[in-house]
């Protein structure tokens, strides 16, 4: 889809359930969200990941005139305004990571961490990105092409290379030399003493572009942070190393939990039940019932719904069929009202309670879709 930022249209996608916690991916210079791909499959059954293209990448137009980090991060945040979130956690690689992290030292309130691959905060000499500014003018894309894959890869023979450098070649000359400007003014000043965790520093070995000084550099900037060097792997290696990615997001994203069930057991909750029914509970809550609340939001909300072993939405339609099954009309109407965050459809209420009705018997099944389709006409006619 495409969603207006000041008065441009921006390329962007988005994938998991709607009540998830929102993850955004900020791509590298040179390629679009796709450079992405195996981890937003990956991230998407646990999170809300929105991925756009940067302006001038992609399928997103350029930009007349050059970029600059603010006004790239201002982008990102008019996304996130676009889509209705107040804060997310960021994903960025190579300049998407530089403007990962001018986004917290200008609004930290809406970020809630940070996830830095093959980056640097800053990115000298300024004279190479003058230089490639230069040679995308005269000679477009494939003047650069050949040194540029040189960096970003190990192997350029193995397919996924090859798709990369397409992305290269396919990029508008004016929207790469706009994102070189602000990759050539960006300066680590800006960002001192700005940047809070958590936040996971990764780098490979390799990478000459933002080699690991650099990545040593921003864990050393940010209070809380952890570094990671995969051996064997250069700028690039969303591809080439996507497993090992993939389990440093999920290690980064997963890790609040156990440092804080209860305080992650709340947010997940928030997230499915909505902030209005948590809020009311909350202030219903007496001596009485407090530490079996405690109980509920550690155990059940922050044990067993962040696990990373089902997405929500699947949680989610598991609620339904063993609440319906054990005639629970109360959790089950909680969790009818709750699928407008999980992304759960009529349709596949349908078919649980069919489902129930096969396994755990018709009456209790013709219950809960008596349940089901009263509160789902409650919901059509409310905000």
């Amino acid at each position: 889809m495409f969603i207006t930022v000041r008065d441009a249209a921006v390329h962007v996608q988005v994938a998991g359930p709607p009540g998830a916690p929102p993850l955004l991916m900020l791509h590298s210079l040179g390629t679009g969200l796709h450079v992405w791909d195996p981890q937003a499959e990956a991230l998407s059954r646990t999170h809300r990941v929105i991925r756009f293209d940067l302006r001038g990448h992609g399928l997103t137009p350029p930009v007349p005139g050059e970029a600059t980090m603010e006004a790239l991060a201002g982008d990102a945040f008019a996304v996130l305004d676009a889509l209705g979130i107040g804060a997310a956690h960021l994903a960025g690689i190579s300049i998407g990571g530089r403007i990962a992290m001018e986004m917290p030292a200008s609004r930290p309130e809406r970020v809630h961490s940070l996830f830095l691959l093959d980056t640097a905060m800053e990115f000298p000499p300024a004279s190479n990105w003058q230089a490639r500014i230069e040679a995308v003018g005269a000679g477009g894309m494939a003047a650069v092409a050949d040194g540029v894959m040189a960096r970003w890869v190990v192997d350029p023979a193995l397919p996924s290379s090859r798709a990369l450098r397409a992305m290269l070649l396919a990029t508008p000359p004016e929207g790469y030399a706009a994102c070189c400007a602000a990759l050539r003014d960006a300066r680590a000043e800006p960002l001192a003493g700005r940047l809070r965790g958590p936040a996971a520093v990764v780098v490979g070995e390799l990478d000459q572009s933002s080699p690991v000084s650099a990545a040593e550099a921003i864990r050393d900037a940010i209070p809380g942070s952890t570094l990671t060097v995969l051996p064997g792997v250069s700028h690039i290696p969303t591809f080439e190393a996507a497993e090992p990615i993939i389990a440093a997001l999920q290690a980064h994203l997963l890790r609040d939990p156990a440092e804080d069930p209860h305080g992650a057991g709340m947010a997940v909750r928030k997230a499915v039940l909505g902030e209005a029914h948590v809020a009311r509970a909350g202030s219903n809550i007496t001596p009485l019932d407090a530490p079996f609340q405690d109980y509920i939001t550690r155990n059940v909300w922050g044990q067993i719904w962040t696990r990373p072993g089902l997405p929500r939405h699947t949680r989610s339609l598991l609620t339904l069929a063993v609440t319906a099954a054990l005639a629970r009309e109360g959790e089950f109407g909680l969790h009818v009202r709750a699928t407008r965050n999980t992304g759960v459809t009529p349709e596949e209420i349908a078919e649980v309670l069919l489902q129930v009705g096969a396994y755990a018997g018709v009456p209790v099944a013709n219950h809960a879709l008596k349940i089901a389709k009263e509160i789902l006409a409650d919901m059509e006619g409310a905000p």
